[in-house]
């Protein structure tokens, strides 16, 4: 037999083994997977090593040596084996020293001591546990442990068992009980679970056979307890009695004695203790009355300086807190004042300011009527221009997104052809290289030399070749689609640009249409006063009694919408006009042209008053609608409670006044 015969052998025996592997490239080769790994064994010079004999000349040589390592190292062999193996090999002689450990382990107990490294510096009280659970899981330790607590660690036969444990339950014992059924009935009763019982032996889980030893040294220490107590019980009874009897007859001579004794001393003690009590209160109270007496005038001195201290120091408190109180309050008022009079200030400067400017711009918006009009068609114009430019924007950003949408589909389309092509490529790959494993693996395990089929190699380079050809349209078919990824995220931001565009003119067209509405307003405003100061002029001019009997215009209060009544009120008239028919008086008196006066200023100024307050009112929808203008808030509504107020007392003053002449 050679190397590669044994080999062979180990193929055969043990091929369908889940520890044992056979390599694919050599044939000499086996691998065996072990709990820490898999390990790859040669089987080259196998024989060779077994068969290095061991000349007993040179072993009995060895033995004589004067080291004591040498000679340890080899031990005398018996003179019957040492004839019967006189060339003998490594090998047997291994496997003689294996049977003879079997056979010593057969006849004891075994138990193994694993040693482990703690630290790599070799220190004491320092561990390293990664380092540890290394060593013990390459050792075996751990695998040992699960298989161990995975089985039946221990055994015991029924006869064995009962002679050990059969003190945990001696109803069993002394019932007639086969054996197996009284060591199931102890284990039922002691509560043990997970055991197995054989034919002859029973069969215990990790853990089991300790918690019995427990248990039972448990009995025995009690059992051990009770006679130990019951012995010493009788003894120390026994001892006790004797001592009792031999005391009591000492007792009553002793203490006859002792009697006689203790009253004499007492006596004398009595004696004593009288003296002693009253020389000792004596001087007891003598230095109690000097300690009093020097305690209370410490006493008194003490509480006189912290009562002075206390009422030092609540003195200064409460004149500290009046003057903080004076200060904190002139500051404040000092403070208010300032800013008061700032406020004032600011306040009559501000609204002189605007009253200038109110009464600049209408004295300028009397004047550019005209002009106004046209910057009204001008801003429609603007404000069409505008609503056709932003539904163009709108149709060329839907044009936009539908060319986009049929793009992305039609790349997504070649993207997956593509994926198909590549798939079926490497199915066939995939299935030319089972077919070439398939025939491998069938030819036999001979070397031998076989021509190269050309027909095969051209197949193959040529399937490369197409894979490599699908691979670079793969890769144009990714750029492809990053550009349009890129052109997407570039016509998504264009999109964005056009977007805040259009919001930016729908901004815009709303302000111009709200410069618009408050031109309109202007203009009626305008209209109005221009058509009160008319009639104002045509009534003090002396020409005006030529004129009465022309209907007087009427005025109208329009909203800042579309110039329209108010509230759905009809038309008013300053004067209704006269009847055809009736004549007028000749004469009026000077009451009733002073009454119409006061009635036309009245009457424009409430056309004012309507403009002014509709722009303030105006003001303080929008500082409320935003509420970081809280500061212009309290100014505007400050400003309408002082218009409200000059409103009230010039009605007053004008009701005076017509009032008087009567």
């Amino acid at each position: 037999s050679t190397h590669e015969t044994f080999a062979q052998k180990l193929y055969q025996t043990f091929k369908n083994h889940k520890r044992f592997i056979k390599p694919k490239l050599s044939r000499t080769d086996f691998t065996i997977s072990h709990f820490a790994g898999e390990v790859t064994y040669q089987a080259n010079q196998f024989f060779d090593r077994n068969k290095d004999y061991v000349v007993a000349e040179h072993q009995a040589l060895l033995t004589a040596s004067n080291c004591p390592f040498v000679a340890s190292l080899f031990l005398p062999l018996p003179e019957e084996s040492s004839k019967s193996s006189k060339f003998s090999s490594i090998g047997s002689r291994f496997k003689l020293q294996l049977q003879a450990l079997m056979e010593t382990l057969s006849t004891t107990e075994p138990h193994y001591i694993r040693c482990v490294k703690p630290n790599h510096a070799l220190k004491p009280t320092i561990f390293e546990n990664i380092n540890v659970i290394q060593q013990l899981r390459c050792g075996g330790v751990l695998e040992a442990i699960r298989i161990s607590c995975a089985g039946y660690p221990t055994r015991r036969a029924f006869y064995d068992f009962l002679n050990r444990f059969g003190l945990l339950a001696p109803e069993v014992l002394e019932g007639n009980h086969d054996d197996k059924v009284a060591c199931q009935m102890i284990l039922d009763k002691k509560g043990l679970k997970g055991y197995q019982i054989g034919k002859t032996k029973i069969f215990l889980r990790a853990g089991q056979m300790a918690e019995l030893d427990a248990r039972r040294a448990e009995v025995l220490g009690n059992a051990a307890r009770t006679i130990q107590r019951k012995i010493r019980t009788y003894i120390a009874r026994k001892e006790f009695i004797a001592v009792r009897e031999a005391a009591i007859k000492l007792q009553s001579y002793l203490r006859g004695n002792v009697a006689r004794k203790l009253y004499e001393q007492l006596r004398r003690q009595a004696g004593a203790l009288m003296i002693q009590k009253n020389f000792r209160q004596y001087t007891v109270r003598k230095s109690y009355l000097t300690i009093r007496t020097s305690s209370i005038i410490l006493q008194t001195g003490l509480r006189a300086m912290t009562a002075r201290n206390e009422f030092r120091f609540r003195k200064q408190t409460r004149a500290a807190i009046i003057i903080q109180a004076h200060w904190c309050c002139y500051q404040a008022y000092s403070y208010y004042k300032s800013l008061q009079k700032a406020i004032i200030v600011t306040q009559c400067g501000w609204r002189c300011r605007v009253a200038r400017r109110e009464l600049r711009k209408l004295k300028m918006a009397a004047r550019e009527t005209g002009a106004l009009k046209e910057a009204k068609d001008k801003l429609e114009k603007r404000v069409e221009e505008l609503t056709w430019r932003l539904q163009f924007e709108k149709r060329l950003r839907t044009d936009i997104e539908e060319a986009k949408a049929q793009e992305i589909a039609k790349l997504q389309d070649l993207l997956q052809a593509m994926k198909l092509q590549v798939e079926e490529a490497n199915s066939m790959v995939i299935k030319e290289r089972e077919a070439a494993r398939k025939a491998i693996e069938e030819a036999p395990p001979v070397i031998k030399e076989t021509p190269v089929i050309v027909q095969d190699t051209e197949r193959i380079n040529s399937l490369t070749s197409e894979v490599e050809k699908l691979k670079a349209l793969l890769q144009a078919q990714k750029q492809a689609t990053e550009e349009a990824r890129q052109a997407s995220t570039l016509a998504q931001a264009k999109n964005g640009e056009l977007t805040n565009k259009l919001e930016e003119a729908e901004n815009k067209a709303n302000q111009f249409q709200d410069s618009v509405q408050r031109l309109e307003e202007k203009v009626s405003n305008l209209e109005s006063e221009n058509q009160v100061l008319r009639q104002q002029a045509l009534a003090i001019s002396p020409t005006g009694k030529a004129l009465t009997a022309r209907p007087k215009t009427t005025i109208f209060q329009r909203t800042p919408e579309n110039g329209s009544v108010l509230n759905g009120e009809t038309k008013k008239t300053l004067a209704s006009p006269q009847v055809p028919g009736t004549e007028e008086k000749p004469h009026r008196s000077l009451n009733e042209k002073q009454q119409e006066n006061q009635d036309l200023l009245i009457k424009s100024f409430e056309v004012e008053r309507t403009g002014i307050f509709d722009r303030v009112i105006q003001t303080i929808t929008t500082a409320i609608e935003v509420q970081d203008n809280n500061d212009i808030l309290s100014y505007w509504l400050s400003n309408s409670s002082t218009l409200l107020l000059l409103l009230q007392r010039t009605l007053k003053a004008s009701e005076a006044a017509s009032l008087t002449p009567q």
